[in-house]
C-alpha cells in the first residue's frame, strides 16, 4: 500500500462518514459529498478515525492513496469549504455576479455568461475580482479554470483573467 493511503484520517467534530458497497458519503456542517470508489478500494471507519483498506497490495497503490487524498479533500471541503480568487486586470474588464450567473467583460466583442453549477456559489466583491466558494475542491477548480480560460494572461501586457496569487511574467517588446 503507499504510503499515502497507509496513514488514518481523523474525523472532525460534526462529520461523518458513511460506506455503502463501493459509494462513500461525508456529511458535515457545511454540505454532503458523495463519490465512488474503484472496486479494489475499501474504507473502515471506526470511532472518528477512517482508514483505506486495499485487497491487492501491488497493483492498487496509486488508487489508494487518490482514494484516501479523495476523501481528506472530502472532509476538509464540508468543514471549512474551498475558495479560490480571481482578478481581472485590463482596461474595460469587469464582472457581476447575478444569483447563478456570472457576467464577464473581458474584451471580446460580445459579453460572456458563465452558467455556475449548484453547490457552488462565485461573489464579486469588486468589479475586477472573482470568489468561487464550495465544497468540492475539484468542481471550484474547475469551474476557476473554465472562467481563467475565456482570456488568459497574455505575456506583453498582463491583460486578462489570472489567479490572485498568480505571477504573470512579462516578455519584454520587439526591439527596432
Amino acid at each position: 500500500m503507499s504510503r499515502v493511503a497507509r496513514q488514518p484520517l481523523t474525523l472532525p467534530k460534526g462529520v461523518e462518514v458513511l460506506v455503502n458497497g463501493q459509494t462513500l458519503t461525508v456529511k458535515g456542517p457545511k454540505s454532503s459529498l458523495t463519490l465512488d470508489l474503484p472496486s479494489q478500494i475499501k474504507v473502515e471507519v471506526k470511532g472518528q478515525e477512517a482508514r483505506i483498506a486495499e485487497e491487492s497490495i501491488e497493483a492498487n497503490s496509486a488508487l489508494a492513496g487518490t482514494a484516501r487524498a479523495n476523501l481528506s479533500n472530502m472532509i476538509k471541503g464540508v468543514t471549512a469549504g474551498y475558495e479560490k480568487k480571481l482578478s481581472l486586470v485590463g482596461v474595460g474588464y469587469r464582472a457581476q455576479a447575478q444569483g447563478k450567473k456570472l457576467n464577464l467583460a473581458v474584451g471580446l466583442s460580445h459579453p460572456v455568461e458563465v452558467t455556475v453549477p449548484d453547490g457552488i456559489t462565485v461573489e464579486c466583491p469588486s468589479q475586477t475580482e472573482i470568489v468561487i466558494k464550495g465544497a468540492n475542491k475539484q468542481l471550484v477548480g474547475m469551474i476557476a479554470a473554465e472562467i481563467r480560460s475565456y482570456r488568459s494572461p497574455e505575456p506583453y501586457k498582463g491583460k486578462g483573467v489570472r489567479y490572485s496569487n498568480e505571477q504573470v511574467s512579462l516578455k519584454e517588446a520587439k526591439k527596432k
